[in-house]
């Protein structure tokens, strides 16, 4: 019975601390459903176990591999339904994530915007919302644009949701990126919500990152930089 207590007490105490946390750290979302919160809420753990294992965290860079077709002859449509020529982004590195509002990963959308502050002027991120895995971006492009907004203050282009894998209906700027008779080099499709590619200012792919790789590590600071 003293067992059963302790153990009772224990799971009691744990419930209590998981909610009070559950609640502090979701003080100021706004138009979240409850699994995107409880996302939100377990997304640090969700991080500390993907480093510890390596999932999710493939990391490809071209050494010296030139594209066979130009990034700068592609456009694709942003959240708004306007087009968005990719040659204006010349001379400026450019990340490429797929993102979803219901995902493990979503929380990473503040790291991007963190990311993309602290290099503004050098750096353009365009995200691509996608329903391809698991079906974690049900949601209307107008609803998605909302989301981002209230909870995460995002003020990088995003892009009108489309699919990114290799099958029918691929986003044209996502055949390129998974292409190697397009790009040069890569064949590599994202691994699952928040992958990552980078182009750099010449318009040359230079890297892969899989979605447990940070917007903030050092490996993509570096490919930035670079």
């Amino acid at each position: 019975m003293k067992f059963l207590k302790k153990m009772f007490l224990g799971v009691a105490a744990f419930l209590f601390l998981f909610f009070a946390y559950f609640f502090y750290v979701n003080r100021n979302s706004e138009n979240m459903t409850f699994r995107q919160k409880l996302l939100k809420t377990v997304y640090p753990a969700l991080m500390w176990v993907t480093k510890l294992t390596g999932s999710n965290s493939l990391h490809l860079t071209n050494a010296d591999k030139n594209p066979v077709v130009s990034f700068y002859t592609l456009h694709t449509l942003l959240n708004d339904g306007s087009v968005l020529n990719l040659e204006t982004l010349k001379g400026k590195k450019i990340m490429l994530v797929n993102t979803a509002s219901d995902c493990g990963y979503t929380q990473q959308y503040e790291a991007l915007q963190k990311l993309y502050d602290t290099n503004k002027g050098k750096l353009m991120i365009l995200a691509f919302p996608a329903n391809d895995f698991k079906e974690q971006e049900k949601d209307s492009d107008v609803a998605i644009a909302d989301f981002c907004k209230q909870n995460f203050n995002l003020s990088f282009p995003i892009m009108k949701k489309s699919v990114v894998l290799k099958k029918e209906g691929q986003n044209d700027v996502y055949r390129w990126l998974t292409h190697s008779e397009q790009n040069g080099w890569n064949d590599q499709v994202p691994d699952w919500n928040f992958s990552k590619y980078i182009v750099d200012e010449n318009g040359r792919l230079t890297d892969y990152f899989g979605p447990s790789v940070s917007p903030m590590s050092d490996k993509i600071k570096t490919a930035i930089n670079k």
